[in-house]
């Protein structure tokens, strides 16, 4: 099945989401401040936010809002970035480090402030995430982790294998922490809710609208269209993430986009559920290719992690996810799988967010590494911030040239055995 083919009707989301907004395919040409592309939560927010600030601006999508990475992932919202705060500010310097870790820190905040502001109809919990250290070297860094953001005043705490154990309902991890900022939300219903707070704001946003080219003419963009239709900008905002094309030279070989794949059961019984992260919270771990898990808001026990790079196949692609909550959930290994989808993350060479402008008034956002729900949310705002003033300085990372991935099409080959190996060596597990 192919990647532009592959529907959301198989995910458990798109099952149960708050109902799309009307987003009509662009019938006419038009002329507009701000142009974005991709209707995820990045471009969605950035809309959004522009939007409040009476700036004109107009979202194409290619299928609808939340149809990639926004609607498919696991609605885990996590705040922070895979950096520890000391390594932000080793790597950036003390000023800046500290203020990417301050951005980070707030990210998860977004999210749930966008909520309450807007009455989003989207189910939604804020528990906590732990993360499960899954060998005895990780117990050391998930202390460390703990101390780093705890000394930054976040609410973190170490766990020790007992309570690890209590709060997971798992025995599989050796010890944890948990960061009491993070939470979940239903992410295909954000994705719609976002969209709709930004179309009651001001903001339009035309779904069915891939954009087949840009060129830059004098002081202003052309955004072509697929359909023949043309927008005409000041700016251009491209949000496309894990569906990236080159509308940019070279600019879909920044990343990697490998696949991460989710299974959901049916509603578990009341005293199966009770028995499975008990206290509300979500969690990922510490592998190389993390699994992550968590109950959505009808009681599903979800799982997910990487899978073939490729799309998938048959049923066969998510049964490593199937073994994997036999191993880690005996009682809910009876519970039949009621939902199997996947979609892309967009990662990059450093696992950190990109910004680039490569031309004046083109601005590009790229990179998610799975923390798209508040990573994204919150970049938004500070990219509709920079749209609308020009002012580098609202921008949480630095901008840098475009810089391709030496020997991207290796790179993808790599990944596929890298996914290949570390299942193998997980097979005790998975």
């Amino acid at each position: 099945m192919s990647a532009a083919a592959f529907p959301l009707d198989p995910s458990l989301w798109h099952a149960t989401a708050a109902p799309a907004p009307d987003c009509p395919p662009l019938d006419k040409d038009v002329e507009v401040d701000v142009a974005i592309v991709g209707g995820g939560y990045a471009g969605l927010s950035t809309a959004l936010h522009l939007a409040e600030r009476g700036v004109g601006c107009i979202v194409l999508e290619a299928r609808e809002p939340g149809w990639g990475g926004s609607g498919r992932n696991g609605g885990q919202v996590i705040p922070g970035l895979k950096y520890d705060p000391d390594e932000m500010v080793e790597k950036f310097g003390p000023e800046a480090g500290k203020a990417l870790t301050a951005f980070a820190a707030s990210t998860a905040d977004t999210v749930f402030e966008l909520i309450a502001k807007h009455q989003m109809n989207v189910p939604h919990v804020r528990n906590g995430w732990i993360q499960g250290a899954h060998i005895p070297s990780m117990i050391e860094t998930a202390k460390k982790r703990s101390a780093q953001w705890a000394a930054l005043g976040a609410n973190t705490e170490f766990f020790d294998k007992a309570k690890t154990d209590e709060h997971l309902g798992t025995d599989v991890y050796l010890a944890g922490w948990i960061d009491r900022r993070g939470g979940a939300v239903q992410p295909l219903s954000y994705a719609r809710e976002l969209c709709r707070a930004a179309q009651r704001a001001g903001a339009v946003v035309h779904g069915q609208t891939p954009v087949a080219g840009l060129s830059r003419e004098g002081s202003k963009w052309k955004v072509k269209t697929a359909q023949g239709r043309t927008v005409t900008a000041g700016k251009v905002v491209l949000c496309t993430n894990g569906y990236t094309k080159d509308y940019y030279p070279k600019l879909a070989r920044t990343v990697i986009a490998p696949n991460s794949y989710q299974v959901a059961t049916e509603p578990l019984s009341d005293n199966v559920r009770k028995s499975i992260l008990p206290y509300g919270q979500v969690s990922s771990d510490t592998r190389q290719l993390l699994l992550y898990f968590r109950l959505d808001h009808e009681g599903r026990l979800l799982m997910g992690g990487r899978g073939p790079f490729r799309e998938p196949n048959d049923k066969s692609d998510w049964a490593h996810l199937e073994r994997v909550i036999a191993r880690m959930f005996p009682a809910a290994k009876e519970a039949p799988i009621h939902y199997r989808w996947c979609g892309r993350v967009a990662v990059t060479r450093d696992f950190l967010p990109h910004l680039h402008e490569p031309e004046p008034g083109l601005i590009v956002n790229i990179g998610c590494m799975g923390r798209g729900v508040g990573l994204e949310s919150t970049m938004g705002k500070a990219l509709a911030a920079y749209a609308a003033t020009g002012d580098r300085k609202t921008l949480p990372f630095p901008v840098t040239p475009v810089r391709t991935i030496p020997f991207h099409g290796l790179n993808r080959a790599y990944v596929a055995a890298v996914v290949t190996y570390y299942r193998m060596r997980d097979a005790g597990l998975a």
